[in-house]
């Protein structure tokens, strides 16, 4: 089954494309090629898997000969998304000669992604560039909407650009050599997509957990689908976060400062989001804006797809704090943090002071 989902911008429409086989379809790559030159960037587990697979299928499409074809390979995980990668995507940039018509592909998950992107929106003020997501984390969230950018050992994300891509190519073959871990870290985003906004897209996934885990295809492809059409309704009605998209930050402030705060190695990304999601639930009920048995719906669900519900070991409630505060959707006037109704019903609040935060933290 091959989809494709349409993302309208205030730049224009780019299409997702979803199902097997897409990363060595021609057809997938026509019209994305405006320049002579292309700069692969990948990671180096991933460039071993589907490098060659991808130079093929450009070795096939007009102006080959012509082609002038750059890689960049850097290590995988977090780490590389950092000021010294950027700059490792610029000096191959300038060493290819790449002008105003080049462009990059991003091959690989959203560490790959939002770098490559970053670095595109970059050179020379802004050049093309196209989404290969080959993480389940990546296909559902960060290769659809244009967020783009790197870390500091401050925080997640605070220096970037919103840079829409040219297309997002899914092929969902890649998840058949997706690690384990990897799998489970991007079911906590597709889970985030239906505790914010889809009461019945919760309940299904509670009936096919066990389906997601056993890479079921259709059980994937319905939940990769799914996630996509509510990122880009969204993103087509606030595309620069100005307001409904932040929503899609639920348990997103947690799960950076706990990343943080741990280095950027203790937990994937997915990991952390799915503690911060828990967080987010209490602090609600707490505040009294969502019934319990919605926050323990949350967990076991979550636990029910092999994700970590607690910090372990706990980490201390000031350091989160510390690095709350640095959050980009906080403002002057405190936290604004992403929590609930309860399943399906998300807000923007800054209800919260620290010492519900703190309580929160320390349970």
């Amino acid at each position: 089954m091959k989809l494709q989902i349409p993302v309208d911008t205030a730049g224009g429409r780019y299409p997702v494309a979803i199902g097997p086989g897409l990363l060595s379809d021609p057809a997938s790559w026509q019209g994305l090629l405006p320049g002579r030159q292309v700069l692969v960037v990948s990671d180096d587990t991933v460039i071993d898997l589907y490098g060659e697979r991808l130079n093929q299928v450009l070795a096939t499409l007009p102006g080959a000969d012509d082609r002038q074809l750059g890689r960049l390979v850097l290590p995988a995980g977090e780490a590389s998304k950092s000021l010294a990668s950027c700059a490792d995507i610029f000096q191959a940039l300038a060493a290819l000669g790449a002008r105003r018509d080049a462009l990059i592909i991003a091959l690989g998950g959203g560490v790959v992604g939002d770098l490559a992107g970053f670095a595109a929106a970059c050179w020379m003020r802004g050049i093309a560039f196209v989404q290969v997501p080959t993480t389940l984390l990546a296909m559902v969230d960060s290769s659809v909407g244009g967020k783009t950018g790197i870390n500091l050992a401050q925080g997640k994300n605070l220096v970037g650009a919103f840079h829409q891509p040219a297309a997002v190519i899914a092929d969902t073959d890649t998840l058949a050599s997706l690690p384990e871990r990897e799998l489970r870290a991007g079911l906590a985003e597709v889970v985030k997509y239906a505790a914010i906004a889809d009461a019945d897209f919760f309940a299904w996934m509670e009936a096919h957990a066990p389906a997601l885990l056993a890479r079921d295809p259709a059980a994937l492809a319905q939940a990769i689908a799914t996630s996509v059409r509510h990122k880009a309704a969204i993103v087509a009605r606030d595309e620069r976060e100005a307001g409904e998209r932040a929503l899609l930050n639920f348990g997103h402030t947690f799960g950076h400062a706990i990343e943080t705060a741990t280095g950027y190695g203790r937990y994937l990304h997915g990991e952390a989001v799915a503690i911060g999601m828990l967080q987010a639930a209490r602090l609600s009920q707490k505040l009294a804006l969502a019934p319990a048995e919605d926050g323990r719906r949350l967990e076991r669900l979550l636990a029910s797809l092999g994700l970590p519900t607690r910090a372990e070991p706990v980490l201390a409630p000031e350091t989160i704090l510390q690095h709350m505060r640095l959050d980009k959707k906080a403002t002057a006037a405190g936290l604004r943090l992403v929590l609930w109704r309860g399943i399906g019903q998300a807000l923007v609040s800054q209800a919260a002071d620290d010492a519900d935060l703190r309580a929160v933290l320390a349970g």
